[in-house]
This record gives structure tokens, C-alpha cells and sequence, in this order.
């Protein structure tokens, strides 16, 4: 259970039955370990009481127990939603979402979620879908269809004062307004007018349920969008600065996963850089394509208001007028930015599987940051293990996934139904919330990441110049043999060298067949390094807009 001051600092309250069942179980669990196991499992949780401080609170009394036993399905949990009601915290925190359901908060008025559901609520795109800020969005829209249609003389004055001045609401209201009719902008719309009073008649003037929810979705996804534009240039600022930091460092280039020639590591992120910035101008034609309003009524004809009045009232709310609709906004444009949302993940999946390779003990290149006191594995102190974009890669599938779910979306019964409107309840508040954290996530992985120059060095450098033999081949074909005879020496070279583990490039210095006909130093020249990467200053130009000198080495 939390209680939150007023600068957001958290104070944790325990309940001494949730105290005791989990300290029993750990004990239970302890038993299984070995002694010094079990004894630093203890001394961990000691340490965790000692560092959250938790206020406890006692058991209820019997009597209150039974007498509140209605309130939730299991009586094991009624001690513990009794010590919760008492501490009347802000938050009750847990996992066990089966027991403590959303039937029970509505019984106690307690705000129950899962730790993660709390965290998210704490963040920007938290308190965007946050129930708070959906209503107030709501009330917003309102206010601008009132005051258009007093300006036009339709609803009085006085009227759209009084909802301008008056109009608030309160959450717990709705809540028991929703529970009753089943519909939550009856029961919003109801809850607001019981602040207006008599004018209240006036508030939802000629508007359909949908003219507010799908206009007030617009501005949600406005704000969650700007959010994520400003995430995706963060990330672009950082790939840059790191490629420009590895421009000059080489590495092997691996096609189906196997050595095949050089390039930079800042090669690599400048790739990276390059589709973060289409993935920004994908971006940001997908939220302008969502920054639209309706106003057009149970079934898109204006039966009750006009194509002018619709294009005034979302002026106020500086959207858009969709150009047609139904009794929704098309669901193209929410599949196309969900869509586009995956495309983001896609992209950070990329990355994080790449650096992931790049961890792998046997090339071991470049790593995400790891802390002096981090810890890979309970069982093997040595591992350092890509958590991070494991994390990353995991929860790129769950955003691709709600795509999906988007995509059907779009083909509604008629004019319209509400298949979809459970599912965006789900998608858009997760794949926006999780793609603002994944991009957090990736800016900081790439930012923090260590990079070892010397074992791309090595790597690069350890079949002995095979990785050359593309040069060779050209260089061969140059100096007048054949290209099926040059192909034919230089791959029988490159097979023995990888079979029997010999240099590449002394095998070829020592064949007579092409040191007759090839100079020595046209053959260095094919090995040299440079000669490969000579075109990286041209590329970097074409990513990033301007040529810079590279270093002189």
C-alpha cells in the first residue's frame, strides 16, 4: 500500500497478515538452500524492511473480518483488504489481480493495481490514458461543441457560461454512475451535469457518444504522440554523436551471421541513425494523420448540427474536421499508426539484437553497460548477461502484436459498432506507453554502451585477411586473369586457409600462379584496410548532411 506526499515521495504501508504470510513463505523457501544461501535470502529481505521502513498495520479484529467477508471472493484476503481500507492509502499495490479485481475497488473505493500499472501511472504517458485525463479530455471537448454552438446563436449564453464556468466532475462518481447504466459517457455526462445544475440541459447538445470519444482519442494521441517525436530525436541525437565517436574504428562486417568485410562501427550506427530518421518522418505523418475531429452525429450526416459547425468546434480544439465519417473516425488511420508504432519497435528489436550478437562471449565487440554491482545469474557469478535488449526485444513483439489487433479494427458492422472499442482501450495506451519506454531504454543502452575496438581488431584481423578476398578477386581480374580463373585460385586459397587454419594472405603471397602475374604491391594493395573504408567520409555525408575530415591514423 502507498502513500503519496505532496512531492511525490512514496511511503510504503504493510499489513501484518500480508508481513507474516510472506515471511513464512520465505522461510519455506529457505529451507530448500543451502545454509549460506539461506542465510543471505534472509539477510536480503532484512535489509529491504530496513531500507522501505513500511508502516505496519495490525490484523482487524475478528468480528470486522466476519462481518466484512462480502467484500472479496476469498477470506484469506479480507485481513488484507480490511488493513488497506484502514491505512486508506492511495495505492493498493499487488499481483494477485484474481482476488483483488476491479469489482472489489469499486466495494472499498481503494485504487488496486499491479505495481507496473502504478509506475506507468507515474509517468507522462501514464497520466495521459490515466482515467483523470481521458474525462478531463472529454470535458474539454464538450466545452468547445458548447461554445461553438452559443457563438452560433443554437445554444444560449448563459448556458455555455454556466459549463464553462461550472462543469467538473468527480471520478468516483462516474465509477458508481458507470456501474448502474453501463455506459460511460452517459454516466460522465450525468456526473458533470449534477455541477452545472439547470443549464446542464444545454451540455451535449446535439452531439453522439462517439462526436467526444473519438475527438477527445485525437488530442489523447496528440499528446502521447509529441511524447514520442520528442523520444525518437533524443535517440537520433545519440546515435549520431556515438557514430561520429566510432567513424574511424573498424570491425568485421558479418553477412548470415559469417565474416565478410570491413565497414566502422560507426558505420553501423549511422545506419541505425538513418532509420530512426524514417522512422521519424513515418512518424510524424501518422500522427498528423490521426489529429482529427467528428462532429457528424449517430451516423456521419449531420442530422443535428453541420459540416461548418463541425469544422469550427475542432478548430477550437486545433484538430482537423474529418472530411467524412460514420459514427466514427475511420479505423485506417488508427491501424496505420499502430502500425507505425511497430515499425518503431521493429527498428529498436533491430538494434537490441545486434548489440545482443555483438555480447556474445566468442566476439564480445561491444556490450550494454553492466555495473560494478550488477549481478547476471544466481548461480554463476561470472555472467553478464544483455538484459536490456532482451527486455527490448520482448516487448517489441507485444507492440507488433497490438498492430494486429488494430488491423481488425478496421472493418466495423455498418456504420458502426463496438468491436474495436475494447481493443483500443488495450492498444494504444500499451503500444504508446511501451514504445516511449523502449525508446528510453534503447537512447540510454546506446548512450552507456562499452565498446571494445581492440577485439573488432581482433576479430577483423583473425582469418588471416580472408575477409579481403572480394578485393583480390577484382584486383586479379584487373591485372588480365580471367574472372572464372582469378574466382577459381582465390576461393581454393580461402577454402584451405579456413579448413587448416592458415594466413590467407601469406597463402596467396607464396603462390607463383599470381605473384608472376600480379605485382607484389598490387597485392598488398588488395589487403590494405583503408582502401576499404575510403568511402566512409561519403556516406557520412550522405546520412548526416555535412563532410567531415576523417582522422588521419
Amino acid at each position: 500500500m502507498l502513500s503519496l506526499c505532496a512531492a511525490r515521495v512514496c511511503k510504503l504501508v504493510l499489513a501484518e497478515a500480508v508481513r507474516d504470510e510472506v515471511e513464512g513463505n520465505l522461510l519455506i523457501h529457505a529451507e530448500r538452500l543451502s545454509p549460506s544461501d539461506a542465510d543471505d535470502l534472509i539477510e536480503d529481505y532484512r535489509r529491504l524492511i530496513k531500507l522501505t521502513n513500511p508502516e505496519l498495520v495490525p490484523y482487524p479484529d475478528k468480528h470486522s473480518v466476519h462481518s466484512n467477508r462480502q467484500l472479496i471472493r476469498h477470506a484469506a484476503d479480507v485481513p488484507v483488504l480490511l488493513s488497506a481500507i484502514a491505512s486508506k492509502p492511495d495505492w493498493l499495490l499487488t499481483h494477485n489481480t484474481k482476488h483483488f479485481t476491479r469489482a472489489v475497488a469499486q466495494r472499498t473505493g481503494l485504487r488496486i493495481a499491479t505495481p507496473g500499472e502504478f509506475f506507468r501511472t507515474l509517468s507522462s504517458l501514464g497520466r495521459i490514458w490515466g482515467e483523470e485525463n481521458r474525462f478531463r479530455t472529454w470535458l474539454r471537448v464538450e466545452i468547445a461543441a458548447t461554445e461553438t454552438l452559443a457563438a452560433a446563436g443554437i445554444v444560449p449564453k448563459a448556458a455555455a457560461k454556466a459549463i464553462r464556468e461550472l462543469a467538473d466532475f468527480r471520478l468516483e462518481r462516474i465509477r458508481e454512475l458507470e456501474a448502474e447504466v453501463r455506459h460511460d459517457v452517459i454516466a460522465f455526462t450525468t456526473a458533470v451535469a449534477e455541477f452545472v445544475g439547470p443549464e446542464s440541459r444545454w451540455f451535449h447538445y446535439g452531439l453522439t457518444s462517439n462526436d467526444v470519444v473519438d475527438t477527445a482519442q485525437a488530442l489523447l494521441i496528440q499528446q502521447a504522440s509529441e511524447i514520442i517525436a520528442t523520444d525518437l530525436r533524443q535517440l537520433a541525437q545519440v546515435l549520431k554523436r556515438r557514430a561520429f565517436e566510432f567513424k574511424e574504428t573498424p570491425m568485421i562486417g558479418r553477412t548470415h551471421g559469417i565474416h565478410a568485410e570491413p565497414i566502422t562501427f560507426g558505420f553501423k550506427l549511422a545506419n541505425w541513425y538513418s532509420e530512426v530518421q524514417r522512422d521519424i518522418v513515418r512518424f510524424d505523418a501518422a500522427a498528423e494523420d490521426m489529429r482529427v475531429g467528428k462532429f457528424s452525429g449517430a451516423v456521419g450526416t449531420f442530422a443535428h448540427l453541420s459540416p461548418e459547425l463541425e469544422e469550427k468546434m475542432c478548430a477550437r480544439l486545433g484538430l482537423e474536421a474529418a472530411a467524412i465519417s460514420s459514427q466514427v473516425i475511420q479505423r485506417d488511420r488508427h491501424a496505420n499508426y499502430l502500425a507505425t508504432l511497430a515499425v518503431i519497435a521493429c527498428t529498436l528489436d533491430k538494434i537490441a539484437t545486434e548489440i545482443r550478437h555483438l555480447q556474445r562471449t566468442e566476439v564480445r565487440e561491444a556490450e550494454e553497460y553492466f555495473s560494478e554491482k550488477q549481478k547476471g545469474s544466481s548461480a554463476m557469478p561470472h555472467k553478464r548477461n544483455p538484459v536490456t535488449c532482451e527486455q527490448i526485444s520482448g516487448l517489441a513483439r507485444v507492440v507488433r502484436s497490438n498492430a494486429q489487433a488494430g488491423f481488425e479494427n478496421v472493418a466495423l458492422w455498418h456504420e458502426r459498432d463496438i468491436s474495436h472499442s475494447s481493443v483500443e482501450r488495450v492498444i494504444l495506451p500499451d503500444s504508446t506507453t511501451l514504445v516511449d519506454y523502449m525508446l528510453e531504454k534503447t537512447t540510454n543502452l546506446i548512450d552507456t554502451m562499452f565498446v571494445y575496438p581492440q577485439r573488432m581488431k581482433a576479430n577483423l584481423e583473425s582469418t588471416g585477411g580472408l575477409v579481403f578476398s572480394g578485393q583480390l578477386l577484382l584486383d586479379l581480374v584487373e591485372s588480365g586473369i580471367s574472372r572464372e580463373d582469378a574466382y577459381r585460385l582465390v576461393q581454393g586459397h580461402a577454402m584451405r586457409a579456413w579448413k587448416e587454419g592458415l594466413n590467407f594472405r601469406d597463402e596467396i603471397s607464396k603462390d607463383p600462379s599470381i605473384t608472376k602475374r600480379v605485382p607484389a604491391k598490387a597485392i598488398q594493395r588488395a589487403f590494405d584496410l583503408k582502401r576499404q573504408l575510403r568511402n566512409i567520409d561519403a556516406i557520412f555525408a550522405r546520412v548526416f548532411g555535412a563532410k567531415k575530415n576523417r582522422k588521419q591514423t
